[in-house]
Order: C-alpha cells, then sequence, then structure tokens
C-alpha cells in the first residue's frame, strides 16, 4: 500500500476538501429546495469556522464541543435574521444575505484582538481527520434523505413550487422556511469546522461573495432534483482547479461561464433523474 500512502500524503487536503465541499453545496441546497435563493451559506461556514476555532484555541475545548459550536453559532445567526430576511424572495432575498455576509466579513476585520482581522487565525490544531469528514457526509445524506421523503420534505417542495398555493393548503410557509435555512446553516457551520481544522488558517476573505457565488455554482451544476446533485457538483468544481491549475486567476470566470451553460442548457443541472430515466427510455426502445 505504499503507492497509497504516497498518493494520501499529496492529495489528502483535497480528498477532504471534497467532503467539505460537498457539505456546503448540500447546505444550500436544502434552502433551494424551499424555493429559497440565500446566499449567506459562505458567511455561515465562516461563523462556524471562527467559533469551533476560537474554540480550540482560546477555551481549550476538545473536538466535538468545537464542532457543536462551529454548527450552534450560525443556526442562532440564522434564526435571527431569518425573521427579517425570510420575508423576501427571488432576488431581493439574494441581495439581503448577501449583504449579511459582508457584514460577517468587516466584524470579522474589525475585531482583530478576538478573530485576527486581517491576518485571519493561524495555528488552527489539525484535528480534522479523514473519518471526520465520512461520518459528516454519510449523515448529512442520510438525514437530508429522511428529510426529503418526509411531511416537510413535501411541504419544502409544495412551497418552492407555489408558495401561494402551499399556504392555502394549511402548510406554515414560515416556519418551514425557517427550519431549512437554519438547518442549512448548521451544515454550512459543520462544514467551516471541519475546513478550519483541516487547513490550520483561517481568513475573512475565505468567506465572503466568492465563496457563496461558488457554493451556488456547484449545486446548480449537479442539480437539486436529487441529493447526488450538490455531490456532484462539488466535486467538478473542487477538481477543476486543479485540472486547470494555470488558469487560476480565473477560476471565478470559469465557474460563471459553468453556472450561465448549465442554465441555459441543462437547467435542471448534469443530475436530473427524470433526464437520465428519458434517456434509458429511449435506450430501451431502439
Amino acid at each position: 500500500m505504499e503507492w497509497f500512502d504516497n498518493f494520501w500524503a499529496v492529495y489528502s487536503n483535497l480528498v477532504l476538501t471534497l467532503g467539505t465541499n460537498a457539505l456546503l453545496a448540500l447546505s444550500i441546497y436544502l434552502t433551494l429546495s424551499c424555493g429559497l435563493l440565500a446566499m449567506a451559506n459562505g458567511a455561515f461556514m465562516g461563523i462556524g469556522a471562527y467559533t469551533s476555532a476560537l474554540l480550540t484555541m482560546n477555551a481549550g475545548m476538545p473536538f466535538p464541543v468545537a464542532i457543536a459550536g462551529g454548527m450552534a453559532a450560525p443556526m442562532v445567526v440564522a434564526f435571527v435574521i431569518g425573521k427579517p430576511t425570510l420575508r423576501l424572495s427571488g432576488v431581493y432575498l439574494a441581495m439581503a444575505t448577501l449583504a449579511f455576509g459582508e457584514v460577517v466579513r468587516i466584524v470579522v476585520l474589525n475585531t482583530e484582538s478576538l478573530t485576527g482581522g486581517a491576518l485571519g487565525l493561524n495555528g488552527i490544531p489539525q484535528s480534522t481527520q479523514w473519518w471526520h469528514v465520512a461520518l459528516s457526509l454519510a449523515v448529512v445524506l442520510f438525514a437530508l434523505g429522511r428529510l426529503r421523503r418526509s411531511k416537510a420534505g413535501r411541504a419544502f417542495e409544495a412551497i418552492k413550487l407555489d408558495e401561494t398555493a402551499a399556504g392555502l393548503m394549511g402548510i406554515n410557509v414560515d416556519a418551514h422556511k425557517m427550519v431549512a435555512f437554519v438547518l442549512g446553516a448548521a451544515i454550512a457551520g459543520l462544514a467551516g469546522t471541519l475546513n478550519a481544522h483541516l487547513t490550520f488558517f483561517i481568513g475573512p476573505n475565505e468567506y465572503g461573495f466568492d465563496r457563496g457565488v461558488e457554493i451556488l455554482t456547484m449545486t446548480i451544476l449537479g442539480g437539486i432534483n436529487s441529493l447526488l446533485g450538490p455531490v456532484l457538483g462539488s466535486l467538478i468544481l473542487t477538481l477543476l482547479p486543479e485540472l486547470l491549475r494555470g488558469f487560476k486567476d480565473f477560476r471565478l470566470v470559469i465557474n460563471g461561464l459553468i453556472l450561465v451553460v448549465i442554465v441555459l442548457f441543462l437547467p435542471k443541472g448534469l443530475w436530473d433523474p427524470a433526464r437520465l430515466r428519458r434517456w434509458v427510455g429511449m435506450g430501451s426502445k431502439a
């Protein structure tokens, strides 16, 4: 197994980043499944990362406590800001949540004594192991799969299709939106916690507008009609910079072009079960 040891020594961070990015894509999948175009997941990731890092570095807390704190902090923040922002919809909600992300970045920059400001936090304990990422991804996929088939999941789908009709059917639209928003924040915070304790360093610019667009691109690229879609999208966009290292300065341009192409030609993403069934049916007829 020497080849595997060599491979893991070189690419372990990349492999584990695939898992954390999959969690991020699933976090925004949850809000999109409820018809919410919320772009705050990058900020929630940052809140989780900084909270967990401060718990381990300053308070000496064990890693499980840091994980719990990294998930709880963005959940609380999401609940607080969700009250006013979830009354908005569409592009207005996207603008409001993007503005919130910028507020978080400015707060981090101006609390230098606590967060390190523009210099970020360095020397975070490398507590994240491969099984932390694998177990987290498996648990989130299992939980979202159960949620998708539950009464709440069907309510999410109804709200996404027609919010007014869902309300007339007796669905508590505001409560279900809040649940999707808060749970999405918890998953993003989990990804931030695992990533922070993997890379040793975090800085405020890692969780700004660029990160929010990247997370959305992953999910739209893969498709939101299945849990495998966001995972596939995150896999492609995480590996793409490695495959195109010479074009790293144009990473966001490439992400934007991919998003435009997908929206125009594959509006339901790469992984669309209905389209795959049609192709299989056409193949069997042939």
